[in-house]
């Protein structure tokens, strides 16, 4: 999580510019197993019902987020979640970086 925090101010920008409702941190980002070539695991909630600009935000913050970290970002989005078991793994270990 330390990774994140650094650049903490950057991302609650990033965020409320996207219309971010809320970002969450899960995998090895939020553990001492992060290293140099870990990438960072994201869930991210966009309040925009509107699709060609929740997908210009959803791009946007996605491209900016690996610009600020310097390492790829898998983006993950809260609605598109079907699968019961990868959910159930994300929520038990999923830590709020910004919103609600």
């Amino acid at each position: 999580m330390a990774e994140l925090d650094r650049y903490m101010a950057q991302i609650k920008r990033l965020c409320s510019s996207n219309k971010v409702r809320s970002l969450f941190a899960f995998g090895s980002v939020i553990t001492d197993r992060f290293n140099s070539s870990s990438d960072i695991d994201l869930v991210v909630d966009i309040d925009d019902p509107d699709p060609i600009s929740y997908s210009e935000k959803y791009f946007n913050l996605k491209f900016q987020l690996e610009k600020l970290f310097n390492r790829n970002v898998d983006l993950l989005e809260q609605k598109s979640l079907k699968n019961p078991y990868l959910i159930e793994e994300i929520d038990q270990t999923k830590v709020l970086v910004y919103g609600e």
